[in-house]
């Protein structure tokens, strides 16, 4: 009660100019940034199908752009130095700042943006909502991701060492199993599920785009829409199986996202705030 009564104190002290400038560098609470998204996810939900289906392919597109700029960056850097990691995975997070600054449909954004909205209350139309824009975003992130290899395929764009960079990375994307590529799913759904939900508190965006799908990239962790550039990469080829690509690589790294994704990160964040939230609404 006196520290409320000293803060009062202390507002009537500043000018307005001063009160706005606190206010601008004020930290979010926990609550209003999940109140962001989960306006954002409820905004989401109703988008038409349509939208969803442009949007899910063209993010599909332009994530290819994850695994063509760290072949391009690989191509110049020795393959046997300890360093050559550090810098080639520059080129992983390319991808994903076009998508995810350009407002695109990506599934694992989803993992924790469309599902915030069915709590407070849980119904199962929301549930169903969840399922209809996973299932349009999740196809058409495929159907982008396969466009996108196979046009690298087949139109001779790249030099012979970008090429053979790009084969090298689609092949170790293809030599992990799918005990693999559901742990490291885990790990990259977590990482993408905290990168949105830090997105409402920062104003460089671009920055922490950068770094967190930087980390994804430097601990080898799949994600289910780059991974799936790479294995149609090998599909087309001829040289990876529908059946590699299906059950080896897409389910079980899909389920890893969704569990790292929201069945980690989204329920401890509702834990975190789900008291506040009571009591708001008392």
């Amino acid at each position: 009660m006196d520290h409320e009564i000293e803060e009062k104190k202390v507002e009537k002290t500043l000018s307005w100019r001063e009160k706005m400038a606190v206010e601008e560098h004020e930290k979010l609470s926990p609550r209003l940034v999940y109140e962001i998204i989960r306006r954002d996810g409820a905004e989401e939900l109703d988008r038409p199908t349509a939208a969803l289906i442009f949007s899910g392919i063209a993010a599909g597109l332009v994530i290819s752009f994850s695994f063509v700029f760290k072949a391009i960056i690989a191509s110049y850097l020795p393959t046997d130095a300890v360093w050559t990691d550090l810098i080639t995975n520059i080129g992983y997070t390319i991808g994903f700042l076009i998508a995810i600054l350009g407002h695109m449909q990506l599934f694992t954004e989803n993992t924790i943006t469309t599902v915030v909205p069915l709590f407070k209350p849980f119904t199962f139309d929301k549930l169903r909502a969840v399922g209809r824009l996973w299932g349009i975003v999740i196809l058409c992130n495929i159907i982008g991701t396969a466009l996108a290899s196979l046009f690298f395929l087949t139109t001779h764009l790249f030099t012979p060492d970008i090429d053979k960079a790009l084969d090298e990375l689609a092949h170790h994307v293809g030599s992990f199993s799918a005990t693999q590529n559901m742990l490291k799913g885990i790990m990259s759904g977590l990482l993408i599920a905290a990168l949105v939900w830090m997105l409402p508190s920062v104003s460089n965006k671009f920055l922490l785009i950068f770094f967190m799908t930087y980390l994804i990239g430097l601990g080898d962790f799949t994600h289910v829409v780059v991974g799936s550039t790479e294995m149609s990469y090998l599909v087309w080829q001829g040289e990876a199986s529908i059946n590699d690509y299906l059950f080896t690589f897409l389910v079980p790294t899909t389920i890893g996202n969704i569990i790292g994704g929201t069945g980690v990160f989204t329920l401890l964040i509702y834990g975190q705030v789900t008291e506040e939230l009571e009591q708001k609404h008392k």
